[in-house]
């Protein structure tokens, strides 16, 4: 009986020992083949992360190669307009010089004076009333002998009170608003006039008066031939 339990466990002992061997095969076979799935994802990860750099490497050389021609193009542009920009100022100088050569060259026919203490121009306005309106068609009907041929030069003037800069361009407004008239009126060509604002430089009169300071406001109108 002994001797029959004896082969029993021996047996079992067996049995057991061999189904540990076959569990521990197993095992390291399944571990192998997860490390092989795993090493392959790696490398298929490594191998998407070394893409993705290079493409990414390859985006950042084409950007700066458009930074590079933007900034090239946009230094030809600013030369480019810095060039336009001198030629104009070298045409506008030349307008000039040429302009003032030609009223140097003319005489003056006869001037008319528009001033506020005739009634012309109110207290800091610019609109011309009735009375310098009838002015004015009195002397464009002494030009229509020879309308062509003559250049008009008209000047604003203020009296000093306020900021010169605002009488400066008070003085401007007055003489363009008589130059709108006579080319929207009588149609003198716009390039037959020209306009410049003495603001309160050049007083006919004292400033100290009331009288004085509506002298002062005037436009005068200069008939060159």
């Amino acid at each position: 009986m002994r001797k029959e339990l004896f082969v029993v466990l021996i047996a079992v002992l067996a049995l057991v020992g061999a189904s540990g061997c076959a569990t521990k095969g197993f095992v390291k076979t399944n571990v192998a083949d997860v490390s092989d799935r795993m090493n392959g994802r790696i490398d298929a990860v490594s191998k998407s992360v070394e893409e993705t750099q290079e493409r990414t490497r390859q985006n950042e050389t084409r950007i700066k190669q458009v930074d590079q021609r933007a900034a090239a193009a946009d230094e030809k542009a600013g030369t480019a307009g810095r060039a336009a920009a001198a030629a104009q100022a070298d045409a506008d100088a030349a307008m000039a010089r040429a302009g003032a050569v030609d009223r140097a060259a003319r005489k003056l026919v006869y001037e008319v004076v528009l001033s506020d203490a005739q009634g012309r121009f109110g207290f800091g306005k610019a609109d011309l009333s009735d009375g310098i309106r009838a002015r004015v068609d009195q002397m464009i009907e002494q030009l229509k002998s020879d309308p062509q041929g003559v250049y008009i030069e008209i000047e604003g003037h203020t009296d000093s009170t306020g900021p010169a800069e605002l009488n400066k361009q008070l003085g401007l407004e007055r003489a363009e608003s008589v130059k709108r008239y006579l080319y929207e009126h009588h149609q003198i060509p716009l390039h037959k006039m020209n306009v410049i604002s003495y603001g309160e430089e050049r007083p006919v009169a004292t400033n100290d008066t009331r009288d004085g300071r509506a002298e002062n406001r005037r436009v005068v109108i200069r008939v060159l031939a």
